[in-house]
């Protein structure tokens, strides 16, 4: 393929974990680069962010899963890499609990509308 095919032809999703309140920069980061188009779910996990320590009722509790949302955006024209870019630079705080990205190789989608499938169903 040629190099300015992005991703060489091939259907990428970007998966990322981030703080629920970085949701708007994201979505503005991914628009500005031309991926409009993501599926935002709320999960909760742990990584390296410490657990917090609470008191409810007179009774200590820890709290060592975060509250956080996945963005999947799947991409055949825009490139992956452009993507984690976006998302790193408008979910970035500097602090634990920031996330992760993960690049995954789509094997194939297909368009329930029309029937489209490979690049151009996405």
């Amino acid at each position: 393929m040629s190099d300015d095919v992005p991703n060489d032809g091939e259907i990428k999703m970007v998966v990322a974990i981030v703080r629920p309140d970085k949701l708007g920069d994201v979505k503005k980061g991914l628009a500005e680069v031309g991926a409009p188009s993501l599926t935002v779910t709320n999960v909760s996990g742990r990584g390296s962010q410490p657990a917090k320590k609470g008191q409810w009722r007179g009774e200590e509790y820890t709290v060592d899963l975060h509250q956080k949302v996945k963005i999947e955006c799947v991409v055949a024209d825009i490139s992956a890499d452009d993507v984690v870019d976006a998302v790193r630079e408008a979910a970035n705080t500097g602090e634990p609990g920031d996330g992760k990205i993960f690049v995954i190789d789509v094997a194939d989608a297909v368009q329930v509308r029309t029937g489209k499938r490979g690049p151009d169903a996405v």
